[in-house]
């Protein structure tokens, strides 16, 4: 069912009330379930962004994917290094005029560079075992694309990892 996509209708949306939402319910989730972490989350969200226009449904699998990655390596870090580390992600808007800027930040191990073209194909997974289908951040794209916008990938292995989300305001 989830890779089917929503059904859900394209309208006018309040960006950062979805990411307030959504990022809290997967924070609750994740530590609802086996191996809960503790993570330091700040949400930097333009106040200027105003509505866009967007499928909430499918934009708000977008929002918990990427922060539900960020859990498992931010978790994964945490068995490598110890609990001298403090898992922390940063979620941001801004509105760049024609544009919006969604971030997803954190500071988790990485992503090796000989890896990071193949995060986004269908199947391709870093996950152990039954953990993930590896359809997960290809959905993701592929909802971004429909919205007409665009997905990068920043990363330093065991520093950061950095998701950039551009969108149109407007689409026509």
């Amino acid at each position: 069912m989830h890779s089917r996509g929503g059904t859900g209708t394209v309208e006018a949306t309040d960006l950062n009330a979805l990411i307030q939402e959504y990022s809290n319910l997967a924070f609750h989730g994740m530590r609802a379930n086996k191996n809960p972490i503790n993570v330091e989350i700040h949400l930097d969200l333009d106040e200027n962004l105003g509505l866009i226009t967007l499928n909430a449904e499918d934009f708000s699998r977008v929002v918990l994917n990427l922060i539900k990655n960020a859990f498992d390596a931010m978790r994964d870090k945490i068995s490598m290094v110890g609990s001298n580390y403090k898992a922390k992600l940063e979620i941001r808007t801004k509105n760049l005029t024609n544009r919006v800027l969604v971030v997803v930040e954190d500071n988790g191990p990485g992503v090796p560079e000989d890896i990071r073209d193949k995060l986004l194909m269908p199947f391709f997974t870093t996950k152990k075992g039954t953990e993930g289908t590896g359809l997960g951040l290809s959905i993701t794209h592929d909802i971004i694309k429909s919205h007409l916008g665009t997905l990068e990938i920043e990363s330093t292995v065991g520093v950061f990892t950095r998701f950039t989300i551009e969108l149109p305001i407007n689409k026509t």
